[in-house]
C-alpha cells in the first residue's frame, strides 16, 4: 500500500532544502487547468518515455497526484514501483485536498517560468515595443532586426516578417554578428510574452551596445493586431565570427560575475555522478544540432532559452545538482544566470577542458540514447 501524505506536509516539505519532486499524473489538458505551482506534469500515459530524464535518481522523494480518489495516482506509483523507484507517496485526495488544505490551484502550462517572466519584466524594467509601432518603424525602412527567439519549427510555423531565428541563449551568443552597428535596433520576440521578456533582458544584462526592446504579445499580437506573419521561413543565425564570439565571452562574464555562476570541474561533476544520495542532472543547453553532433555521454538536450521557458519539463526534482554543458560557455553562463534567480539552489557550469570541450569525458553522437525500464504489464 503507497503511503499517503497530507497536502499540509507537502506544503512544509516543498519549503525545505531537501530534494523532492511533485508531479501530476494526470493528462496534460487536466493538468493546465488547475495544478500546485510547483507540480510537474508526468502523465500516466508518458511515464516510462519520460521518467528516466525527469527522475534520474530511484530513490529520490515522489509525491503523486491526481484529483480526488480518482486512482491515477496509485496506478502511477505501481508503475514506477516497478521501474524502480522506492519512495512514493500520494497526495491525500489530490487536488482537492490541496485546496481544502489552503492551497491554490494554477492554470497553464510552465506556470513558474511564465510568472517568473512576469517578474523579469517588473524587475529590470524590460523595455518593449507594440506591434504597430514596430511595422511603422519597418515600413519607413529604419534600421533594425528582428530576432525570434523560439526554437526552430515555432518560427518556421510563422514569424515577423523579416525575423531571424535565434533561439533563447543562443541570443547572446550570435547577436554581435546579426547587428554590429551599435546604432541598430535589436528586437527580441516569441510567440507571446515570457521568451521575448527573458531574451531582451539576456541582452541587456551582457551589455550589448544596441538598444533592446521585446515585441509586445509577440507573433499572437502581431496578429491581433491585424498584421501578417511569414510562414515556412528558413532564416537562421549563424554561429558567431571570431569577432562575435569575443563579444559573447566578454558579454557572459559579465553577467556570470553579476549573477554568481558557479563553475565546476569534469572531476567534480564525475564524482557527483557516483553521489548515490544526490540527483544529477547533465543538460547541454546547445542546439540540436551541435548536440547530436557530438556530447557528454548520458547528457540530455535542453536548449538553453526553452529550459528557461519550460523548467519544469527538464528538472522535476526540487534541490538537485543541475550542470549545464556548453564548450563555448556563452550559452550555459546566459543559462545559469537565469536559473540562479528562479531560485534554483545547485546549478553549475561545466568548465571546457581538452580540445573538444569535453575532455576527461566520454562522449558520443546522436539523439537522446532511450532510458531502459522492465516492460510495464496493466
Amino acid at each position: 500500500m503507497t503511503n499517503r501524505i497530507s497536502a499540509a506536509t507537502v506544503q512544509k516539505r516543498l519549503l525545505e532544502t531537501s530534494e523532492l519532486a511533485l508531479l501530476d499524473v494526470r493528462e496534460q489538458g487536466v493538468h493546465f487547468q488547475g495544478h500546485p505551482f510547483f507540480a510537474c506534469s508526468l502523465p500516466l500515459s508518458h511515464i516510462e518515455l519520460r521518467v528516466g530524464s525527469l527522475l534520474p535518481r530511484r530513490s529520490t522523494p515522489l509525491i503523486l497526484l491526481d484529483n480526488e480518489d480518482e486512482g491515477l495516482a496509485q496506478r502511477a506509483a505501481a508503475k514506477l514501483s516497478v521501474l524502480g523507484y522506492t519512495d512514493v507517496s500520494i497526495l491525500e485526495r489530490g487536488c482537492a485536498g490541496w485546496r481544502a488544505a489552503g492551497g491554490e490551484l494554477f492554470s497553464g502550462v510552465n506556470v513558474p517560468s511564465k510568472a517568473f517572466g512576469e517578474f523579469v519584466e517588473h524587475r529590470y524594467h524590460t523595455p518593449r515595443i507594440p506591434a504597430g509601432e514596430l511595422k511603422a518603424m519597418i515600413d519607413r525602412g529604419e534600421k533594425l532586426v528582428i530576432l525570434d527567439s523560439r526554437p526552430f519549427d515555432e518560427y518556421h510555423r510563422m514569424n515577423i516578417p523579416g525575423g531571424v531565428d535565434v533561439p533563447g541563449a543562443e541570443l547572446a551568443y550570435r547577436v554581435h554578428d546579426l547587428a554590429p552597428q551599435a546604432d541598430t535596433l535589436v528586437v527580441v520576440n516569441c510567440a507571446g510574452r515570457t521568451r521575448s521578456i527573458i531574451g531582451c533582458q539576456s541582452l541587456r544584462n551582457a551589455g550589448i551596445a544596441n538598444q533592446v526592446v521585446a515585441l509586445k504579445d509577440g507573433t499572437m499580437g502581431w496578429e491581433l493586431d491585424g498584421y501578417a506573419c511569414e510562414r515556412g521561413s528558413t532564416r537562421i543565425a549563424s554561429a558567431p565570427s571570431g569577432e562575435g564570439y569575443a563579444k559573447a565571452r566578454e558579454g557572459a562574464q559579465r553577467v556570470a560575475q553579476r549573477f554568481q555562476v558557479t563553475f565546476v570541474t569534469s572531476e567534480q561533476v564525475q564524482g557527483w555522478a557516483k553521489d548515490a544520495t544526490r540527483s544529477l542532472y547533465l543538460l547541454d543547453v546547445r542546439t540540436r544540432a551541435e548536440f547530436e553532433q557530438m556530447h557528454v555521454a548520458g547528457s540530455r538536450h535542453a536548449p538553453g532559452g526553452q529550459l528557461v521557458q519550460a523548467t519544469d519539463e527538464y528538472i522535476a526534482v526540487r534541490n538537485a545538482r543541475v550542470v549545464l554543458i556548453d564548450p563555448q560557455r556563452v550559452r550555459s553562463i546566459m543559462t545559469a544566470s537565469w536559473l540562479n534567480q528562479m531560485g534554483l539552489n545547485d546549478v553549475f557550469v561545466l568548465e571546457p577542458s581538452g580540445t573538444d570541450g569535453f575532455g576527461g569525458w566520454q562522449v558520443e553522437s546522436g539523439g537522446e540514447a532511450p532510458a531502459h525500464y522492465p516492460e510495464w504489464k496493466s
